[in-house]
């Protein structure tokens, strides 16, 4: 490592300003911050001086994402050898079937997503930040297995230019720049978004998969006279297996157990407000009980427990609400936002036969409110401080 370090201070002059490769300077400092640790230090002025910065943020939200990666990984493998009769097909052939399936994603995603943040830090002339290993790494765990990688390209390509680097880039984006590009591969390309995941094949005719549809595409599309109760007693909806995962879905969002256990890590380490995620479920729990009292649809009588590992709910509160550049920054902003997050997710589910999924609606839309919340706290703070004065 010494020897990389003397190298990179060797030839450090011709990626600054007046060298031979300026144009290209934010590669090399991405490359000098991502391996070593930056000698600059702050000596005046206001700054924040704590012992995380951006990069370890970054990292902790990465190792958070992994029981969702492995688990995902394995889900994948599993579903396609399941979908597909592989004879024999154990935990091995599942995971290594699982990697052929996802690790094209996360490269696509990485290597166009990359791509885009490198344009804009040359020709803006600032550095790279790293914001992108966590959107890189998101944005695929919230994508079905079968998705094109052309298609994913698209999306990434998406989320990355319109939903954070028009706005600055890192720290300046809007709303989430992984649920963004899912929103516009959602709408440009729906078939790809909501199709069964798998179907099995007996030689050229394709039959019905126990891998076909997501437990809330099956309750959103019972038969007439077949109820919610139904469902559950013959087994059609379990809430052991949505809350393991085992099932069809999204890579990095069918196991709630596995978010769990991501979100112990966030809140460990404090990079994820746990404001937000316990707002999510009160506003979930309470607009369910709501709408089970009164709603006579069948997303209405959903008990409401299922709720909480049915859909993408548990990955999405836990990784996307708490975006701290997206979200709401003030302290009864974070409960407010959280609240309504959870809230919107049942009324699409119950008010919408078409679209069961709610959450990542639900939390665009508040992302854009966000600001909203945190003007009306900090107006109403300021209005009581007036009084006592």
């Amino acid at each position: 490592m010494k020897f990389i370090l003397n190298f990179h201070d060797k030839i450090r002059h011709l990626f600054e300003k007046g060298g031979t490769f300026e144009a290209v300077g934010p590669i090399f400092d991405a490359a000098d911050a991502f391996t070593f640790t930056p000698s600059e230090q702050a000596h005046q002025g206001a700054h924040v001086r704590d012992a995380i910065d951006i990069k370890r943020v970054m990292v902790t939200v990465i190792y958070a994402l992994l029981p969702c990666f492995l688990f995902g990984v394995w889900n994948a493998g599993n579903q396609y050898n399941t979908a597909h009769a592989i004879a024999d097909a154990g935990l091995v052939q599942d995971i290594i079937r699982g990697l052929i399936i996802v690790m094209p994603l996360i490269m696509v995603s990485y290597a166009v997503g990359g791509f885009w943040e490198v344009l804009f830090s040359c020709i803006r002339k600032h550095p790279i930040n790293e914001g992108l290993l966590v959107s890189g790494f998101l944005f695929p765990m919230i994508l079905p297995p079968t998705i094109p990688l052309w298609q994913a390209a698209v999306g990434i390509s998406f989320g990355i230019v319109i939903g954070k680097e028009i706005f600055g880039g890192t720290g300046m984006n809007v709303v989430n720049p992984a649920l963004l590009s899912r929103a516009f591969i959602f709408f440009a390309y729906a078939k790809s978004m909501t199709g069964n995941v798998w179907v099995a094949s007996a030689g050229d005719v394709a039959v019905d998969a126990v891998t076909g549809a997501t437990p809330l595409g099956v309750l959103s599309a019972l038969p007439e006279g077949v109820t919610v109760a139904d469902a559950i007693a013959n087994g059609q909806v379990s809430f052991t297996q949505m809350l393991i995962g085992n099932l069809p879905g999204s890579i990095g969002e069918t196991s709630a157990i596995a978010c769990l256990l991501g979100a112990a890590v966030l809140l460990a380490t404090g990079v994820a407000s746990w404001r937000i995620m316990v707002a999510c479920v009160v506003g979930l729990l309470s607009t369910a009980a709501l709408a089970k009292g009164f709603g006579s649809s069948p997303m209405s009588q959903i008990p409401i427990h299922y709720h909480l590992v049915a859909g993408g709910f548990a990955f999405g509160a836990v990784f996307m609400a708490t975006d701290p550049v997206s979200a709401a920054a003030t302290t009864a902003g974070k409960w407010i936002y959280g609240f309504l997050i959870g809230m919107l997710v049942i009324v699409v589910r119950v008010l919408n036969v078409g679209f069961p999924e709610g959450v990542m609606l639900s939390i665009l839309f508040m992302n854009l409110m966000a600001p909203l919340i945190d003007s009306f706290v900090v107006d109403h703070h300021l209005r009581r401080r007036r009084k006592r004065a």
